[in-house]
């Protein structure tokens, strides 16, 4: 599952991708393909869009949901959350304890 989400995050306009569904989650694919191309000058096409979302899906980092003929596209950050806790930064706060 890292080598997915390492993959995911590795593209700039997937890491786009998120930053869109943090500031709004729950998009559909119009929705995103607009933000995309309004706010970040990207021409790519929905279907080059799609391909991104289902790379991020595979990761784990988006999620979807159907809702009569809309599909929604929302944010998951539980596997940003499992990395870090992979590598636990130390507690550098407290002084170290020398070993004789």
């Amino acid at each position: 599952m890292a080598d997915d989400l390492f993959k995911a995050l590795a593209d700039p306009t997937r890491r786009i991708i998120l930053d869109e569904l943090t500031e709004k989650s729950g998009q559909t694919l119009f929705e995103i393909c607009s933000r995309l191309s309004m706010k970040h000058q990207l021409g790519i096409s929905r279907q080059g869009v799609s391909q991104h979302l289902a790379v991020l899906e595979a990761a784990g980092l988006v999620e979807t949901r159907r809702e009569g003929r809309y599909k929604f596209h929302d944010l998951n950050t539980a596997p940003l959350r499992q990395i870090a806790e992979r590598w636990p930064v130390p507690d550098t706060s407290r002084p170290q304890e020398s070993t004789p």
